[in-house]
């Protein structure tokens, strides 16, 4: 119990390893801020599956970039884009999204493993794709992380009305002159961008829990414009910071506490919202 204990918490020379780790924190924190808003138009527009599709072949162009000894960042965004882009121009139904996602999911995963069972060096290198690495960000990793995720936010004000009217009623918005089409593949061409970056902290395998949960959670208790991506912002903050502040006290990859996080958060707010639905009836009646 002891040695689970020390693998899970153990904060000996914390504030040393906290000087280590400064880029990841300030790069969750970008990531928190642009995965707490663009979260709460993957709920609104049902595209949750979507971020997962995304991520897979986000994760084969990281691991293909890694066997070939080329940036992994560039890798990773150009197999967002790829799977965004298709995404966005082949489904337009959900049916056909879906359909897509399907496809592609299997793809992007079986391509990545085949490149990572290539790939020679390190086996955390490999790991750390899947997971997410603690320690991996460097400056020039930040730099790209802070130009990406500032050209996701500033798009995102920008088309946030059209974007969120287009989420809510597609062919009101439609019958209103928004030209949906180009707002739909624009919103997937952000997302990708948000989910290559997202994989570099959390890992392919998790990173719903930062583009998704959050907004979840938020949507449980509020229904205001205005509080949900704050809350949804708060919560992807919490999670991805409080995280990797934990991980470091461990030798343990970032991501389990990321999602524990996320998911507790989550619960809780569930537990609120349905409390608070319970009294709106009762009251009602």
């Amino acid at each position: 119990m002891n040695d689970l204990w020390s693998q899970l918490f153990n904060f000996t020379d914390y504030g040393e390893l906290l000087a280590l780790v400064r880029n990841s924190i300030f790069a969750g924190a970008v990531l928190g801020v642009v995965g707490g808003l663009i979260g709460v138009f993957v709920m609104q527009r049902d595209m949750a599956f979507a971020v997962h599709g995304i991520s897979e072949l986000s994760f084969a162009g990281a691991a293909i970039a890694l066997l070939f000894g080329v940036n992994v960042v560039a890798g990773s965004l150009v197999g967002s884009l790829i799977a965004a882009i298709l995404i966005g121009l082949l489904g337009a139904k959900a049916r056909d999204r879906n359909s897509i996602i399907a496809v592609l999911m299997p793809f992007g995963l079986g391509l990545g493993i085949l490149a990572l069972a290539l790939y020679p060096g390190r086996s955390a290198n490999k790991f750390g794709l899947l997971t997410g690495q603690i320690v991996s960000v460097d400056d020039p990793q930040l730099g790209s992380l802070l130009v990406i995720g500032a050209i996701v936010l500033i798009a995102l004000l920008l088309m946030w009305r059209p974007l969120m009217f287009d989420s809510l009623d597609a062919d009101v918005a439609a019958s209103r002159g928004v030209p949906t089409r180009f707002v739909a593949l624009a919103f997937m061409v952000l997302l990708g961008l948000a989910v290559a970056v997202s994989v570099q902290i959390v890992g392919a395998l998790l990173v719903l829990s930062l583009l998704v949960t959050p907004a979840a959670a938020a949507m449980r208790i509020s229904s205001s414009p205005l509080a949900v991506p704050l809350l949804s912002v708060g919560f992807a903050l919490l999670s991805v910071v409080g995280g990797i502040l934990l991980a470091l006290g461990s030798s343990l990859p970032i991501s389990p506490y990321v999602t524990t996080i996320s998911f507790l958060i989550y619960v809780v707010c569930r537990l609120v919202g349905a409390r608070g639905s319970r009294r709106v009836v009762s009251q009602a009646g």
